[in-house]
């Protein structure tokens, strides 16, 4: 019997696969089975034991400039009797104090740039490379600084797990009009200035050196680089991650994410209070709290588990490469059983009964989320997104989001009395999200729960404007668009003696007039650049999503506007039916849109900068296997590399 993908819950601690029964509409169904984790037993986490950690500001090294680097370290994220979790974190050079995971808030202000050298510091205090804490699968297309730099190798036995020096290179996630030198492009890696760096190795990627030269900069240098971003976008809450080509979900699951805010002075960029004319008051230094959500797996001793051979994933035990194009160590999907806010484990959190801004993250790897306070009593207001505020506040019961978006909330807390206990629930699946309203919720006893709120005694009046009577910033139009590009989601399977199984998610350009069978051309991330915007040409971007998931998917480079979503025909895969207008918690900016399955999706954005960005889908293990594309605003910029995934000298 087939197995389906969609439907599996993955293994537990011992690696006991879920069990399934035929479906009466066809694949099969699971009916048992926890989600992926490792030897911990999760039913001896106590829930609610740490305190919620609120990353600290980054520490500047001068006025509007950091050197920011990323080290190994020990952090507590599992309560006691666990010790710490060794993982991979952001800190500031020369403060050794700062090193955490997430790394520390960078704040900037609108209009004013900054300057961030990125160093990779993952090396032991002698200076020796440290290898990755996770398993390395070297048979995608990855980084590949041991051969043939930024390609796909080829091998004529099944090899283990890559053993050698980690490449890095930091994206901040959401800054629009970066320069491509800044941008985190996947193939402007370094290795870390480390001693004992294999012969043979290639310290930088294939794009490093023109990005250097570009940047006409003079501080780049081994393990590190230079980058400047210019903060000119309207307010609100970015991130920053590790990008390395075909590393992504293990440096960002290892550790290596953080938050970047930028703030505004100008009283153009600040709500108002309906019918007044005065400036609103949003809840702000204490009752401002970031939450960066993410799902993580454990061994028994703590230390963090990620799967380290596809048949823990789906029970596919090959063949794998080269006698197919099944990798054998990266998974199509994870999804972890222990749920992590700030890095720690079901953490809880005191309030008072009074307004609360939460600014939140989903930092998962594949899960999308669906956050729900347990009391219907705390009022939850979606009050701005991804590129800030949105046209209108939104009262909300349910918070969707899916990997990388974000959400500005302002949650009241005075309707519960202190003492009161509530949980922020989960009621996505543990397992892809489809976008249907009556999938399976997570295990309401596991990853179903977030973390807890506990109200104390107020210390002071809440001054802060009530939601419902903000006037949100004005958001300008875009001008119609030069062309729309039809673009589609597709996933590549092979026969396996279990049916099917995916061997990696890709990106193709789609004629709907041709239909899915015969409009698909499947392109790759090495195949030459096919989306050319010209600088300030406004695009609309049509995601036809021919697979059975949803993929969020992000643009680098600009902020766009959701346009609408429309059913596809099973068949033909052409658009029918009415249009649907974005959720109203989408109408604003946004880097980040879920693309539903069965449906396209139609973004509209202006490009302004020229060069070499990327766009893909942010269900990170997808990205690493071939759902990424990069594209080119302009022409194409003299002395760029020409051997893109060729043999590099």
């Amino acid at each position: 019997m087939p197995i389906d993908r969609r439907c599996f819950l993955a293994c537990g601690a011992g690696a006991s696969l879920g069990l399934f029964a035929p479906d009466p509409s066809g694949g099969s169904r699971a009916v048992a089975g926890p989600v992926m984790g490792g030897s911990l037993r999760v039913d001896r986490v106590e829930r609610f034991a740490l305190p919620l950690a609120v990353p600290k500001p980054m520490p500047r090294s001068g006025p509007n400039a950091y050197r920011i680097a990323a080290r190994q370290l020990r952090q507590q994220m599992l309560p006691p009797p666990f010790g710490p979790t060794t993982l991979w974190g952001y800190g500031a050079e020369g403060h050794d104090d700062s090193f955490a995971s997430p790394g520390g808030t960078i704040e900037a202000t609108r209009g004013t740039p900054v300057e961030i050298t990125w160093i990779n510091g993952l090396t032991t205090p002698e200076r020796r490379f440290r290898p990755h804490l996770l398993p390395v699968d070297p048979t995608l297309h990855w980084a590949n600084p041991g051969g043939r730099r930024d390609t796909r190798p080829t091998f004529t036995a099944t090899p283990g797990p890559y053993r050698g020096p980690v490449p890095l290179v930091t994206h901040v996630h959401g800054m629009e009009a970066v320069e491509d030198w800044s941008d985190g492009y996947p193939e402007a890696w370094v290795l870390p200035d480390a001693v004992d760096l294999p012969d043979g190795f290639a310290p930088v990627g294939t794009w490093y050196d023109f990005f250097w030269a570009k940047s006409g900069r003079g501080d780049w240098g081994p393990g590190r680089v230079t980058f400047r971003y210019p903060n000119s976008q309207r307010p609100g809450m970015l991130w920053y991650h590790d990008h390395t080509l075909g590393l992504t979900r293990l440096n960002v699951y290892a550790g290596l994410a953080g938050l970047y805010l930028i703030r505004s002075d100008d009283p153009a960029d600040q709500p108002g209070v309906a019918g007044s004319g005065a400036a609103a008051v949003l809840p702000g230094g204490a009752f401002e709290i970031p939450l960066a959500i993410m799902d993580r797996s454990f061994d028994a001793d703590g230390s963090l588990f990620y799967p380290g051979s596809r048949r823990l994933f789906d029970g596919h035990a090959g063949p794998f490469v080269p006698r197919s194009e099944v990798p054998p160590i990266w998974v199509p999907e994870f999804f972890g059983n222990v749920m992590v806010v700030n890095g720690r484990a079901w953490p809880r959190c005191e309030v008072e009964p009074r307004r609360y801004r939460l600014r939140v993250l989903n930092a998962c790897n594949s899960r999308v989320l669906i956050l729900r306070f347990a009391d219907p009593k705390v009022e939850v207001w979606q009050v701005g997104t991804e590129g800030g505020f949105l046209r209108a506040p939104v009262k909300l019961r349910d918070v969707l989001l899916a990997p990388a978006e974000r959400a500005d909330l302002v949650v009241d807390f005075s309707r519960l009395a202190p003492g009161s206990r509530v949980t922020l629930r989960n009621l996505g699946p543990d397992a892809p999200y489809k976008g249907e309203p009556d999938e399976d919720p997570s295990d309401r006893r596991g990853t179903g729960q977030v973390m807890q709120f506990r109200v104390v005694r107020a210390t002071a009046p809440d001054p802060t404007t009530p939601p419902a009577r903000l006037v949100l910033p004005a958001i300008a139009p875009l001008a119609e668009p030069v062309r729309e590009r039809a673009l589609a989601l597709v996933e590549r399977m092979t026969p396996s003696r279990r049916g099917e199984v995916p061997h990696e998610t890709s990106l193709a350009g789609f004629d709907p007039a041709l239909g899915r069978t015969h409009g698909v051309t499947l392109r790759h991330w090495a195949d030459p650049v096919t989306e050319t915007p010209a600088p300030g040409d406004v695009e609309t971007w049509a995601f036809h999503n021919l697979t059975g998931d949803a993929h969020p998917m992000h643009v680098h480079d600009v902020l766009f506007q959701v346009v609408d979503r429309r059913a596809l025909d099973d068949e033909t895969g052409r658009p029918e039916g009415p249009a649907r207008p974005p959720r109203p918690e989408e109408d604003g900016w946004k880097d980040t849109v879920i693309a539903r399955p069965g449906e396209v999706t139609r973004v509209r954005m202006r490009f302004a900068k020229p060069g070499q960005f990327v766009w893909h889908c942010h269900m990170v293990e997808h990205e690493d296997n071939e759902m990424m594309r990069p594209f080119r605003v302009g022409p194409e910029q003299a002395g760029e590399p020409q051997d893109h995934g060729a043999p590099k000298t």
